[in-house]
């Protein structure tokens, strides 16, 4: 359904040091900074996935998202979506894609949602049944009964993020790529949010690019994730992939009858110790959590365990920093 191949974008950046005789030659002479955003970046997404696209500040990922939704042109390269070139038929392209982007609203600040939403029908002509029937599965879907006749102004953050995804899908597009989706939301929106997403996605085959900053979204919500450094793609697979890769190190934290002594289990680092509990660093790599539960059970009396996975957030650090050396 999306086909990037060999995608490379520059941008221009005007050049001046501090200083009023600088900014007096600014006037006639400005010197130029070629900074690439976009180097060689090729990928496929099926119908239906849902990918996370991530990566730190400045990597691409907005400039590889507004190439994808026609806001921009490449350098060089070439974009497949649907069978369209986005920056080429955009009027067409962008009746099939549905665009999120958390620090840019679509809906008119001084109007009522409702307004906005109605002005959204118009530009996208999206016919009457079609838009009620979307309107009040996003209505409740969203929670938006008590936002509808306010102004986009006095919303909340987490409010206007809402309606912003509700606006996106009003004409029932086939993509749907959504840039920090959940920002400023509380922990109930938060998870009503990701509930929807996984609807649309399950009932209507909607194809989502998920952007964010936030690895508990991408945990919920993507089996794949594209990871983007510095203008380039680092990895490209899935989440239980990369756990495989980076995720065998687990944290134990073990409850025992009182002892005088640590104790010592192959393939395992004392982070703390005390004479009733302690915590390990495993590599289930040398020793698994049965063999090392066995270990543990030979030299004491056990309470309790408890045994917790790295953060998706640290492999994703670790990732980055292996292919920045």
């Amino acid at each position: 359904m999306i086909t990037l191949q060999g995608i490379c974008k520059s941008y221009k950046v005007a050049k001046r040091t501090a200083g009023l005789r600088e900014a007096a030659k600014s006037l006639f002479y400005r010197e130029h900074t070629i900074i690439p955003a976009l180097q060689d970046v090729s990928f496929n997404i099926n119908q239906g996935e849902i990918v996370g696209y991530i990566g730190p500040n400045g990597a691409g990922k907005s400039t590889t998202i507004k190439i994808m939704s026609g806001i921009l042109m490449p350098d060089q390269g070439n974009c497949s979506i649907m069978g369209f070139t986005p920056w080429k038929n955009r009027v067409e392209y962008v009746k099939n894609i549905g665009v999120v982007f958390g620090q840019r609203s679509q809906l008119w600040w001084d109007v009522p949602v409702i307004d906005s939403f109605e002005l959204l029908r118009d530009i996208y002509k999206v016919p009457l049944k079609e838009y009620t029937d979307n309107l009040e599965l996003l209505t409740e879907s969203l929670d938006l009964n008590n936002l509808l006749q306010l102004p986009v102004r006095q919303l909340s953050l987490g409010q206007r993020m809402r309606c912003e995804i509700a606006a996106s899908l009003l004409h029932s597009p086939k993509i749907l790529f959504l840039d920090e989706p959940t920002i400023g939301l509380d922990a109930v929106s938060k998870i009503a949010v990701r509930q929807f997403i996984k609807k649309i996605n399950q009932e209507k085959g909607v194809t989502i690019i998920l952007t964010t900053h936030d690895m508990s979204d991408i945990e919920a919500l993507a089996n794949r994730v594209i990871l983007i450094g510095k203008g380039s793609l680092l990895y490209d697979g899935g989440l239980d992939d990369l756990r495989k890769r980076f995720g065998t190190k687990k944290i134990m934290t073990i409850d025992y009858q009182e002892m005088n002594e640590p104790f010592q289990i192959p393939g395992a680092t004392i982070l703390s110790w005390t004479p009733v509990r302690a915590t390990l660093s495993l590599d289930s790599e040398v020793t698994n959590t049965s063999e090392a539960l066995v270990h543990i059970s030979n030299q004491v009396d056990l309470i309790d365990v408890v045994i917790q996975t790295r953060p998706i957030e640290e492999i994703i650090v670790e990732l980055y920093k292996e292919y920045e050396v």
